[in-house]
């Protein structure tokens, strides 16, 4: 099949090098411009466009997509089929009905849980004790198309956001090869989404990283892995912002304590949830690097009492 790819973050890596790999022809790559990165603030390609020129593969990078001038230069490239994964756009009708076969999209959640943009921190943080991947046929909702497979994985007890896109991100390329299989042989079903057990999973922003102590000692261990590595759980102690890298819960009983009050030094920050009670792990105070708690306690010279948040 003649395939256009639309994609941008290191996500989709994996399920466009499964294309160039696989018996198909990818025609063109879609991606989002080039954003400054690094200290230098200088313009990087995305991942995807990086291996897409590797592979001499013909590159667009519109700001708008939906204008009569790039879907001409879509319709152009005359793709059978058109594969989207983390691309970070909605695809309008006029592109959803380009292709013969429909167009195709990769998604990190087994739908209809998490739809949107952020699935991965949302299923850590919910607890999911299921994890995996969607490709399904696209239609003009927020991932609402019917599906075409699932792949399923145990959630990793320990999983952060980002070791959780690494693994998923290449579940996804081997998901890929199979629905690209079935489409070409024509052996591809679509089964509707269910109604039932439909959640929501919008796109993260920097203030949801801000701890919240008046959680359950397990939510808030799930809660410092979802915002791993992006936006990164964060509280403050003394007017001043902390990075927390890890936690743990603890078999104590906080008692009459406010939440996110600090209870001893043991040597490990023990802090009050609401129930129970938490230990500090990792740290990382404004300016320093992050290191145990233990050692940030008593540089900070921390005493009993004091409260974070």
């Amino acid at each position: 099949m003649r395939i256009l790819f639309l994609g941008t973050p290191d996500f989709a890596v994996p399920s466009l090098a499964s294309i160039i790999e696989g018996p198909d022809t990818v025609v063109g790559v879609v991606s989002q411009p080039d954003r400054p990165r690094g200290r230098g603030l200088q313009p990087l390609p995305p991942p995807v466009v990086r291996l897409a020129r590797e592979s001499g593969i013909e590159v667009h990078q519109p700001k708008r997509l939906h204008t009569s001038e790039m879907l001409g230069i879509l319709r152009a490239l005359d793709p059978e089929l058109i594969v989207t994964c983390a691309f970070g756009k909605i695809l309008r009708r006029s592109l959803l009905d380009l292709p013969p076969e429909g167009c195709i999209n990769v998604h990190a959640s087994l739908l209809p849980r998490h739809r949107g943009a952020a699935p991965i921190p949302r299923m850590i943080l919910d607890g999911d004790p299921w994890t995996g991947i969607t490709i399904f046929r696209m239609d003009e909702g927020m991932d609402t198309g019917p599906i075409l497979l699932q792949r399923l994985e145990r959630m990793p007890p320990d999983a952060t956001a980002g070791s959780l896109t690494e693994r998923l991100s290449q579940l996804g390329g081997l998901a890929l090869q199979d629905a690209l299989a079935r489409i070409r042989s024509g052996t591809a079903r679509y089964a509707p989404q269910p109604e039932e057990g439909v959640t929501l999973a919008p796109r993260l922003s920097k203030e949801d990283g801000r701890i919240d102590w008046a959680q359950p000692a397990d939510r808030l261990e799930r809660f410092v892995r979802a915002m791993d590595p992006w936006p990164a759980a964060r509280t403050v102690l003394r007017g001043a912002p902390l990075r927390i890298a890890s936690l743990e819960p603890v078999d104590l009983i906080a008692g009459e304590a406010a939440p996110g009050t600090i209870l001893s030094l043991d040597p490990d920050p023990v802090v009050a949830a609401c129930p129970g009670c938490v230990r500090l792990g990792r740290v990382q105070a404004a300016g320093k690097k992050e290191m145990e708690a233990s050692a940030w306690a008593r540089g900070a010279r921390l005493r009993p009492g004091e409260s974070l948040g």
